[in-house]
């Protein structure tokens, strides 16, 4: 950070001095007022300040012109014959009209013959400081002073590059900031929630990181110039793979069946696929797919010799984990032999509504041996 000069008072009669001392024959020597303040105005880097004072009698002090962020300050004399001086730090700026700086930017803007203005040009945070207009009338010398305080945008100038750690490990980002006033450093995790980390300034230090902790970071930089600058940076988190999901799954023989396996890790895991002791590999109606986090080992048409126990394996240079699945055995549903209603036809010779008459004239009614029985049984005792 350029650290903000004030000015120091107690050499500025030297200062004076020494410049008083450098003017052109014909320029009064100047008394100076160090009772009265030093008016300090702002103006933002790469802005155009003019400097002039609005009344030559009181020496009224700045104004701000917020919509172009000029700085204004007049320079009034109170007649031809006055004798008008500007001069900062370095030197006499203008002992009339003629410029003493070498300052491409630095001009003299004289609105009518009485007023002299100072204007410099993209103001840069060396144009900070004390300027001075002296103003010998006819009467005494006036002097009124100005201190110029150049404020800068926000601007990281230096922030971490991207980083992978292991779990657990501690992890230090840095972001680092230019402007005046100095800027605020505000971290952020880039989450659904967006946690922020406030009064970190900027080093965020976290201690044994954990996976839900990586992702992007945002860091932020801001003062009340304009808006505020804004970086990212991404944080990597290693970790060996955990299984997240195993599906076992039953078929019918003849039939196509898959197993499924996923897991979690960074970086991804490798699938490997076992029965027994035996890695399978895809081959002899057996086919193994594997993405980014899962896998699948599917057998095309089931055998006997398919059913049994398979073993899922992930690994990553971090670690190695399993997970067992079976491959069952689908019964088919048997259908039950049909029932044979054993019976006798007996034959009346009836006569009535709703009767079903054969070919020889009699009524065929096919009446179970059981139900004939409990209707004669019933006839007997009279039920």
């Amino acid at each position: 950070m350029v650290g903000r000069v004030q000015p120091d008072r107690k050499q500025l009669p030297l200062v004076l001095l020494r410049l008083l001392c450098l003017l052109p024959t014909g320029l009064p020597v100047r008394s100076v007022d160090f009772n009265r303040g030093t008016d300090n105005i702002t103006v933002r880097q790469g802005d155009t300040a003019i400097l002039r004072e609005a009344d030559g009698r009181t020496m009224s002090p700045l104004y701000v012109d917020l919509k172009s962020y000029h700085i204004i300050k007049r320079c009034v004399v109170e007649d031809k014959n006055s004798k008008v001086a500007w001069l900062n730090r370095s030197g006499i700026i203008f002992a009339g009209h003629d410029k003493w700086s070498l300052d491409p930017r630095v001009e003299l803007e004289k609105r009518h013959s009485l007023e002299y203005s100072l204007r410099i040009q993209k103001v840069d945070v060396y144009d900070e400081g004390s300027y001075t207009c002296s103003v010998q009338t006819q009467h005494e010398p006036k002097t009124s002073q100005v201190y110029l305080i150049v404020q800068v945008p926000p601007k990281i100038s230096n922030i971490s590059s991207d980083v992978t750690v292991n779990e657990g490990s501690n992890v230090t980002l840095v972001c680092m900031a230019n402007g005046r006033p100095e800027p605020v450093i505000t971290w952020r995790h880039l989450t659904p929630t967006g946690r922020e980390f406030e009064g970190e300034e900027e080093y965020l230090e976290i201690l044994g990181i954990t996976r839900e902790q990586s992702g992007k970071y945002e860091c932020k930089a801001a003062n009340e110039v304009s808006s505020a600058d804004v970086k990212q940076v991404k944080v990597t988190v290693n970790y060996p793979p955990t299984i997240t999901e195993s599906k076992s799954n039953e078929a019918t023989t003849g039939r196509k069946a898959s197993l499924k396996c996923e897991a979690s890790a960074v970086p991804a895991p490798d699938f490997e696929w076992y029965r027994d002791d035996t890695r399978i590999n895809s081959a002899n109606g057996l086919e193994i797919k594997s993405t980014e986090g899962q896998s699948s080992l599917t057998v095309t048409n089931v055998t006997e010799e398919h059913y049994g126990n398979y073993t899922c394996v992930a690994a990553n240079n971090l670690g190695v984990t399993n997970a067992s699945l079976v491959l069952f055995k689908r019964v088919s549903p048997t259908i039950p032999h049909p029932i044979q209603e054993i019976g006798t036809t007996v034959h009346f010779k009836q006569k009535g509504p709703g009767s079903v008459r054969g070919i020889n004239g009699s009524i065929s009614l096919a009446v179970p041996l059981w139900l004939l029985a409990a209707s004669l049984l019933c006839l007997l005792s009279k039920c």
